[in-house]
């Protein structure tokens, strides 16, 4: 399992980290730091030069997922790891990947009052050696107390297990979250455990509209980014049978009728993914009752809401919402279209 420790920059993950592995069996640290330096040799200054954070690479985020995954198979036990995140998006990413390659994560948050950590980020030894670097490194830290306030009040303190360290010494700290690991108190993130491809996969969605013809759309907590309901269709499997099982399972509607296709889009397999066949389907308007009975975001969703097509353009990827813009051309014209990468052919 990994057990990560979560908090604002200068919470004292790391030092917490490095004591928490001597108190745990049969445990090691990965710092993903690391992957930051190497990237620095990896990847050209232009491409570095585009982002304000490492983690804003989807490299970073793939190669954390990957090296604690081939850490874990070497070595066994548990991984410590001590990185902050606060974008929610990120989260789902990283923890989903651990998730598909069936690694539970028990998910903690240093959470010292501001006061405390701003004081702690003063206190910093500062190297007489690197002065000005060590100075950029403290104003990092108080420039994102505020991403960390917003995170906290908006996602971060329900999805991880808060531990207050203000009057807690690093060692005091380890010693709460070895004993909350060994008693089950941190239980491992409830989130949905989807396989990674290993070929061209076949997946199927369902537009479902409310009385103002409004798609629903829905938020896993598996990934990033906004989806339709929908999934994997399973080798033997019907793809319309299959999307009608995934909205039940997903959102609790049970269609009568197997829904009509709208699209059927070839994705180009564009690595790490394998693309294949992603087929849209048209669900049907619902009643308002019917709408009214959507379950509550559970494991799989986070949440879910009726979006005009113009609102959909904000919050889905650019691939998926060509997607959603030809299906309901086709919904409109009766007839269905044949897509590659997004776009009508034929």
């Amino acid at each position: 399992m990994i057990v990560w420790i979560n908090g604002a920059f200068g919470a004292g993950k790391t030092t917490t980290a490095r004591e928490l592995i001597d108190l745990i069996p049969n445990s090691a640290l990965f710092d993903p730091e690391v992957i930051g330096g190497a990237l620095t040799h990896l990847l050209p200054p232009k491409r570095l030069a585009e982002v304000g954070d490492f983690q804003d690479l989807p490299i970073w985020r793939r190669l954390v997922i990957d090296t604690a995954a081939a850490m874990l198979a070497e070595l066994g036990g548990t991984l410590v790891v001590p990185m902050t995140l606060l974008r929610q998006e990120y989260r789902d990413e990283i923890f989903g990947g651990l998730a598909a390659r069936r690694i539970a994560v028990r998910h903690l948050l240093l959470a010292p009052a501001e006061t405390i950590l701003r004081a702690r980020i003063a206190g910093r030894d500062v190297p007489p050696e690197l002065p000005d670097g060590e100075m950029r490194m403290r104003q990092w830290a108080y420039d994102h107390i505020e991403p960390y306030r917003a995170a906290l009040g908006s996602w971060l303190a329900a999805d991880a297990h808060p531990v207050d360290t203000s009057a807690l010494t690093p060692y005091e700290t380890a010693v709460r979250i070895a004993e909350a690991v060994a008693e089950g108190t941190v239980a491992p993130c409830d989130i949905v455990q989807t396989p990674e491809p290993t070929a061209e996969t076949l997946a199927a969605g369902v537009l479902l509209f409310d009385e103002r013809d409004r798609v629903l759309l829905v938020d896993p907590t598996y990934k990033p980014g906004w989806e339709f309901p929908g999934g994997v269709v399973e080798p033997g499997e019907a793809p319309a049978r299959a999307g009608m099982r995934e909205v039940a399972e997903e959102t609790g509607i049970r269609l009568a009728d197997v829904p009509r296709l709208l699209v059927v889009d070839w994705e180009p397999p564009a690595p790490p993914g394998y693309g294949g066949l992603r087929l849209l389907f048209d669900g049907g308007r619902l009643a308002s009752a019917e709408a009214g009975s959507l379950l509550l975001p559970g494991p799989e969703l986070r949440d879910w809401r009726f979006v005009t097509e113009q609102e959909a353009a904000a919050l889905l990827p650019p691939v998926r919402y060509e997607r959603l813009r030809w299906a309901l051309r086709a919904r409109e014209r009766g007839a269905a279209l044949y897509l590659e990468a997004g776009v009508p052919l034929g």
